[in-house]
């Protein structure tokens, strides 16, 4: 039987992923928008007005695909993450309680709730993440010129 540490881990995985699924649904929809609208330009006598509509459209869709390609790189790295593999070193995956709080090492993914308590879902090349990487609980790291108390692993 999982502990509640275990327990919490999964959620925040499942968390992370719907975060990730979110992101990619709203960038593929706004990849169609952006092509229903180059597609709707029509041309009129004002020839410059049409090439600018469609030049823009095909600018934001140009954009959306660089998020949708960095959205997958997203879901990649947290696949990469196996949520029931305990740790007892700050590497992703891990579950750290800090004196600043809760971090689940994964993916940026912000503030994230769980049974009323906050945690933060950052990727392991974030500042914080990078300055308790290899940090074992009892260990101190220093983050932004303070100290920063490695309180437990998980």
């Amino acid at each position: 039987m999982a502990s509640p540490n275990e327990l919490i881990k999964q959620q925040l995985y499942t968390l992370c992923e719907q975060y990730t699924q979110d992101r990619l649904t709203a960038i593929q929809a706004a990849i169609a928008a952006a092509q229903e609208s180059a597609n709707s330009e029509t041309k009129s006598s004002a020839g410059d007005k049409y090439e600018t509509g469609r030049a823009m459209a095909q600018n934001e869709r140009d954009r959306n695909l660089v998020q949708l390609q960095q959205a997958r790189q997203l879901l990649g790295e947290l696949q990469r993450i196996d949520p029931t593999r305990p740790c007892d070193t700050v590497r992703p995956g891990a579950l750290v309680r800090t004196g600043m709080g809760w971090f689940f090492i994964s993916i940026s993914a912000g503030k994230l709730t769980v049974d009323g308590t906050d945690y933060f879902a950052v990727s392991a090349a974030a500042p914080v993440a990078a300055a308790l990487s290899g940090k074992r609980a009892g260990e101190e790291a220093l983050f932004n010129g303070k100290k920063i108390q490695v309180l437990e692993v998980l």
